[in-house]
């Protein structure tokens, strides 16, 4: 139950924040928070991470959609094992964050992302996110522990 609770609160937060973006943020603006540390901006991303697959949208959300739908059944799957905390967590977190921008990608034709972090370095300060893609990243090394652990 509480994996399926983690699944929804990344999807609908994520989804709040980028309604949030999308009304009140203006393309190209950067609002400093935590004294410069994050920047909040807006950003219509049309590929996967790192713009992947950006001249190819609607194959990046086939791609998308497919991984998701097959994320699924695995996160569905593992639900009847006993423990294994760390695996149903990054999958949890892997698949709200999957839901999240796959949904983006089917309705509105790009991914929101809308955080960025003030650092010196241009090419990484450039690299937008969402809270959606930190879930993935995070249900992916939770994966990676979760299967270590098992064996």
């Amino acid at each position: 139950m509480i994996y399926t609770i983690i699944v929804a609160v990344l999807f609908i937060t994520d989804g709040i924040i980028k309604l949030l973006v999308e009304k009140k943020g203006q393309e190209g603006a950067v609002r400093p928070l935590l004294g410069g540390k994050l920047l909040l901006r807006k950003y219509h991303n049309t590929g996967a991470m790192l713009n992947l697959g950006a001249t190819k949208p609607k194959l990046t959300a086939f791609i998308s959609l497919i991984f998701t739908v097959f994320m699924s059944g695995v996160f569905v799957a593992t639900l009847g094992y006993k423990g294994a905390a760390a695996l149903k967590t990054g999958l949890a977190l892997l698949l709200g964050g999957a839901y999240s921008n796959t949904y983006d990608r089917l309705r509105r034709k790009y991914v929101v992302d809308y955080v960025s972090f003030g650092v010196k370095n241009q090419r990484f300060r450039n690299v937008i996110f969402n809270i959606s893609d930190f879930g993935i990243m995070i249900g992916a090394v939770l994966l990676v522990i979760g299967e270590l652990l098992r064996e």
